[in-house]
């Protein structure tokens, strides 16, 4: 994982975690079933780092200019309560929720791929790309992580800010004794 300065300062005033989806939580492939029902494959492994952030007090959210029922379902399965689908302009969501969260833009980082995540990407504090996003986008963000989207990016993302949040002495992939509710 590239890294860019000042990402400790920044880890700890984190509120909401945001993420695009295609590209980013899914390979960006887009698969179409009978009667044009949208699949998408999402990575289990990002599913328990959403779980594992929820657990240590963040909010984690979607911001998709998609819409696909898919990924309502696959955030419902998380728990995640910030769900915005088809959004053209990704950066007039950004002070909707920053008034929600009382926070600035430095507590919502954002993962995105392509260029029209660029916006919201340069106006959050802390910004990150999987390793296959654009290279423009690549260029833009403040993390970019080893894996490509869909397949562990934003679980390398979210244990990067566990692991900064929480000074670096815990491990965010250490699974809890007791954990046996909700699926991932």
């Amino acid at each position: 994982m590239s890294l860019r300065s000042g990402i400790a300062a920044r880890a700890r005033r984190i509120r909401v975690v945001l993420f695009d989806v295609d590209g980013t939580l899914t390979d960006g492939g887009l698969f179409y079933g009978p009667g044009g029902v949208e699949w998408k494959r999402f990575h289990a492994q990002d599913g328990y780092g959403i779980r594992l952030a929820q657990e240590s007090g963040l909010e984690v959210g979607i911001v998709s200019g998609r819409v696909a029922e898919a990924v309502t379902v696959r955030a419902r399965q998380l728990g995640i309560r910030e769900c915005h689908q088809g959004i053209e302009d990704k950066l007039a969501l950004l002070g909707d929720l920053q008034r929600t969260y009382r926070v600035e833009a430095e507590g919502l980082p954002f993962m995105g791929d392509d260029l029209f995540d660029l916006p919201l990407l340069r106006s959050v504090g802390l910004s990150a790309a999987p390793a296959d996003a654009r290279a423009e986008v690549r260029r833009a963000v403040s993390v970019v992580t080893r894996a490509p989207g869909g397949a562990g990016a934003a679980r390398e993302f979210l244990d990067l800010i566990l692991r900064h949040r929480s000074g670096g002495v815990r491990s965010a992939g250490r699974r809890r004794e007791n954990r046996t509710e909700g699926s991932v």
